[in-house]
């Protein structure tokens, strides 16, 4: 493992250099496009992080300068969310909070989790201004806004099919309770607005589909599609409209890849996903109301309305993800030379 000094008190640091780092998790597409140049990476990457545990904090604690947790970007985090951040503020270790979702469809109580991890955290990070207001409101902190980067570069090979709608399915689950219904209203979506559906299901997962779904695949109503490792990106870039199914969630990063290889997306109305890109067209699916398929039918209609919006400016995407490095650089400076002075 790499090891690197913190900057001398009283120099004015070079913003991220040389800062040894513990992002949780260890890497990932948003991880890894956020992270500055010079920081030094600690960790290994693979399976939950070693970093959630305080013994193993307390053991290795010389060898981190900052932690920087990535809440609800799909991985489980500590236990004990408050003795955890309690530990790291005992071992003198800055924490930096990036808050990906303010709400989870998993068993853990997130909201515990956030509350434990804002009370305590030097900066706390979002990625919407609808997300930091909410932030404020719920939790009392201000977040510094930071744009989602750029995931994906658009495959010149593929092209993309006028009409096409497709939307992700797999077994119900706390964020998808009901996919016949979710699959039945965008295909009446499809068909209203002159389009068909694709449903794709990750090979990967290799889920056994409801029968309903099946049934509708085998009379030849919509299409299923099985893609593979590193296919996503392709799959969205082949829609005209890309569905999001999730009754929860806050942020997404579908929502950049569809950015970036130019597909229209219709949302949930439980996150800030039109604060992400404004080509968004929204309906109604939250944790309280539920599904309104008329809503999503609807949505899908008025989305296939609009013609396919461009590929995002790759020039503009690489000068945006510089920028938002360089935001994370300074923070890292920013906290380690406060804790330098403390």
């Amino acid at each position: 493992m790499t090891h690197a000094d913190p900057p001398s008190p009283g120099l004015p640091p070079t913003p991220g250099a040389g800062v040894r780092v513990v992002s949780v998790p260890h890497g990932g597409p948003y991880v890894d496009a956020v992270l500055p140049a010079g920081v030094v990476r600690v960790g290994d990457p693979g399976g939950a992080s070693a970093w959630l545990e305080r013994a193993h904090l307390a053991a290795r604690a010389t060898e981190v300068d900052v932690v920087h947790l990535h809440a609800g970007a799909g991985h489980p985090g500590p236990a004990e969310p408050e003795a955890w951040a309690e530990e790291l503020q005992r071992l003198g270790i800055p924490l930096v909070v990036t808050v990906h979702q303010l709400r989870d469809a998993g068993p853990a109580d997130h909201d515990a989790l956030l509350a434990a991890v804002l009370a305590t955290a030097e900066v706390v990070l979002t990625l919407t201004v609808g997300a930091a207001d909410e932030i404020a409101e719920r939790y009392g902190r201000t977040a510094i806004v930071v744009a989602h980067p750029s995931l994906a570069v658009p495959d010149p090979e593929l092209g993309a099919e006028r009409g096409l709608v497709g939307v992700r399915v797999g077994p119900a689950s706390g964020a998808v309770p009901d996919p016949v219904g979710m699959v039945r209203a965008a295909l009446s979506g499809a068909l209203s607005g002159g389009g068909r559906l694709r449903v794709l299901v990750d090979a990967a997962a290799a889920p056994a589909l409801d029968p309903g779904i099946v049934a509708l695949a085998d009379a030849g109503e919509l299409e299923v599609v099985r893609y593979g490792a590193g296919e996503w990106a392709g799959q969205l870039q082949q829609l005209h409209v890309a569905v999001l199914p999730e009754r929860c969630g806050t942020h997404s990063p579908d929502v950049e890849i569809c950015r970036d290889v130019g597909t229209r997306v219709v949302a949930p109305s439980c996150g800030w996903f039109a604060d992400q890109w404004s080509d968004v067209v929204p309906y109604t699916n939250d944790e309280r109301a539920g599904l309104d398929p008329v809503s999503l039918a609807a949505a899908i209609g008025a989305a296939l309305t609009r013609p396919m919006p461009r590929p995002a400016d790759r020039g503009w995407r690489e000068e945006q993800r510089t920028a938002v490095r360089e935001v994370h650089g300074e923070v890292y400076a920013q906290v380690l030379a406060d804790r330098s002075w403390a």
